[in-house]
């Protein structure tokens, strides 16, 4: 299914932006070429970078897979080599993060850090076949199912630094980026032993973590207080999944996302401007208004998906819609707002280093209606 040419002009206008505005910002005002790390986060409205107290090895994971995805090699393995000199063990195991001259600051075993290691380096190897990099995915790979497994299919969120257990529970968010980074380890290796763990997480996530009641995926396991539903995470996990109907199609969880997908458009999408909320309760009402960039783009990734996997030209229509709110009310020309309230008014200005993973995530589904893909 093929885009329209005025989706296709809107599409190519969000690609366009991302490259002339995004992706030079972290190569100049946003690179510290000390350290050789982006910075953290660049001010909203100078494009200039704001102090930095740290550097999460999350973020140059981030960088890493946007650079090697953008085809900047040379800028990918610096990336990659700053990587492993600041944050890796040697062994497959990375710490959180260090200080602003380059020290370790917090050394916590991070799951959500380690799948994004994982799903960075999957995809620096498919760019640059590095063989240092495939190495370097299978080791952390091995590191979280031998450290962070929690024995009932499922994992921690964190450990300690000697990998101990630390009380940090399970929580859906890491979960589903190392689903994510499996299925990147897949594509970079068709190993089938990959795709048998994706099978397993899945039934693991909807034994967990899917509310009955509505389909959706909670962010902490079901029966826990104060649990709540994030729309965008609902909009991430039905893309995740329905992009791969040969190892989902037919589970318990792709069946319940269908439900969760729903519910998030009926309760978490604005109908006049299509933001999307930050969090629901289990019924649908409102906890928190604020619409985060990244749950627009995964909204945007969900109804491309949506559209492909039902041959259905609606949620196109949808996402012209969508596109146009987006470039009004979320990005300008040096770069994006992070945070907006329902009413347009901007509440998280500066530009973190993590967020072109967002955009370009979704902006690589949106690539796959446009003629000639």
């Amino acid at each position: 299914m093929l885009a329209s040419p005025p989706l296709a002009e809107r599409i190519t206008a969000l690609l366009a932006h991302f490259d002339t505005a995004i992706l030079p910002a972290w190569t100049q005002a946003g690179w510290n070429p000390g350290l050789q790390l982006a910075h953290e986060a660049l001010d909203g409205a100078s494009g200039q970078p704001l102090p930095d107290k740290r550097y999460r090895a999350m973020a140059c994971a981030r960088q890493l897979y946007v650079f090697a995805t953008a085809g900047n090699l040379p800028h990918a393995a610096t990336l990659f080599a700053s990587l492993k000199r600041h944050f890796g063990d040697g062994a497959g195991g990375w710490i959180y993060s260090i200080d602003a001259q380059g020290a370790p600051l917090d050394s916590t075993r991070d799951l959500y850090t380690h799948a994004f290691v994982v799903f960075a380096c999957a995809h620096y190897y498919q760019a640059s076949r590095e063989p240092a990099a495939l190495d370097t995915m299978r080791q952390t790979l091995a590191v979280i199912e031998d450290r962070f497994a929690d024995g009932n299919g499922l994992y921690h969120a964190a450990l300690a630094e000697n990998f101990a257990e630390n009380g940090s529970g399970v929580l859906q968010n890491p979960i589903m980026h190392l689903t994510e980074a499996y299925l990147a380890a897949l594509d970079a290796t068709s190993e089938p032993a990959y795709a048998d763990r994706l099978r397993a997480i899945a039934q693991a996530v909807h034994a967990g973590f899917v509310d009955p009641g509505n389909g959706c995926v909670a962010e902490l396991p079901q029966g826990t207080a104060g649990n709540r539903i994030e729309p965008g995470h609902q909009f991430e996990w039905f893309s995740l999944v329905m992009m791969a109907p040969s190892l989902f199609g037919g589970t318990a969880l792709a069946s319940a996302l269908r439900h969760a997908y729903g519910f998030a458009r009926r309760h978490g999408v604005a109908a006049h401007t299509l933001g999307v909320s930050a969090a629901l309760d289990g019924q649908g009402a409102m906890l928190d208004a604020t619409e985060r960039i990244w749950a627009q783009t995964e909204f945007a990734r969900a109804l491309v998906v949506q559209a492909l996997a039902d041959n259905d030209p609606a949620p196109l229509a949808d996402l012209e819609a969508w596109i146009d709110q987006f470039l009004a009310r979320f990005l300008h020309a040096d770069g994006w707002h992070e945070c907006l309230a329902p009413d347009g008014e901007v509440v998280r200005a500066e530009m973190p280093s993590t967020t072109p993973y967002h955009l370009l995530t979704a902006w690589q589904a949106l690539r796959l209606v446009l003629p000639g893909a």
